[in-house]
């Protein structure tokens, strides 16, 4: 469910909270301080967990030895083994890109291809500490200076895609790769959460032609829509931390998926770079057509 709840709410002296599964006949709940809400416990689109009967994320790191604290998602969980292979993103994606493929329904999606592998490096490189972390450099920040430093670094680096972008379809080059992946689920929250409630507002995707373009194909390719949940994408971020939100209101915000749901023009970028590249081959040979004029006419 989006909304973090207190893991152990029997036990007084227990204070985490996190995420928990829905449950079909729980009760509406208030945030983690008592206050805001009623928030449901389940939606339709919100199953129990159907493997371990866990009540919470924090279940099943207990479950395999885990108590350390920090019972984050995404997991990528072995049913067979029951255990957690891997709690971090990045590594996440890579696995299902390459490990699942005897599973897949499209086993030839490859989304890591090996001319691009140094290419997507590179742009991971800036992007993930400016712009996907950097969104919460901003809204932790516990100090002016820390928040001016990133404030300014995201938005140097927001203007560095749009740059970026005008000139190549994708993030990496000419094709869809996982770090367009990475990418387009920090821009997809960015107007509607992080502008307002990690104050990086000074850009934003709306205002940003080449950016809500970009978006626009991303968000329109098949199965990445039905992916998106804007109002539990909303209400995880707005209702989850009563210390920034206390009474965990959710802003009405600018229907930014709506924005995604117009139609793109990102395929000129093909044409432009074909015909870039015909001009090119034209003026090299320029110089051999004019000499074998010149002594044509002589």
């Amino acid at each position: 469910m989006p909304v973090w709840q207190r893991t152990r709410p029997e036990d007084p002296d227990d204070t985490h909270c996190g995420w928990v599964f829905a449950d079909e006949d729980g009760e509406p709940f208030k945030n983690s301080i008592g206050l805001g809400g009623p928030f449901p416990s389940s939606y339709p689109e919100n199953e129990p967990d159907p493997h371990l009967g866990a009540k919470s994320v924090r279940d099943i790191y207990e479950r395999v030895g885990d108590t350390a604290g920090k019972y984050t998602v995404p997991i990528l969980y072995d049913k067979k083994l029951k255990t957690i292979v891997s709690n971090e993103s990045s590594e996440i994606i890579r696995m299902l890109n390459s490990e699942f493929n005897d599973h897949a329904k499209f086993p030839e999606l490859d989304l890591e291809p090996e001319d691009l592998k140094d290419e997507m490096a590179e742009v991971d490189k800036w992007i993930y500490p400016t712009i996907n972390n950097g969104v919460y450099r901003c809204g932790f920040a516990k100090s002016q200076s820390a928040y001016n430093r990133a404030i300014d670094e995201l938005t140097a680096s927001f203007d560095r895609l749009e740059e970026v972008l005008s000139t190549r379809r994708f993030i990496a080059g000419d094709q869809l790769t996982l770090s367009d992946i990475r990418l387009f689920v920090t821009l997809l929250r960015f107007d509607e959460v992080y502008v307002v409630y990690f104050k990086t507002n000074t850009r934003s995707v709306a205002t940003s032609p080449t950016l809500l373009n970009y978006c626009r194909e991303i968000y329109n390719l098949p199965g990445v829509a039905g992916t998106v949940n804007m109002r539990q994408i909303k209400e995880h971020y707005y209702c989850s931390h009563p210390d920034l939100n206390k009474w965990s209101i959710v802003p009405r915000g600018p229907d930014f998926e709506k924005m995604l749901q117009e139609p793109h023009n990102r395929d000129k970028l093909d044409f432009i770079k074909k015909r870039r590249i015909s001009q090119e081959a034209s003026v090299s040979l320029s110089p051999y057509t004019s000499s074998a004029s010149t002594g044509s006419a002589g």
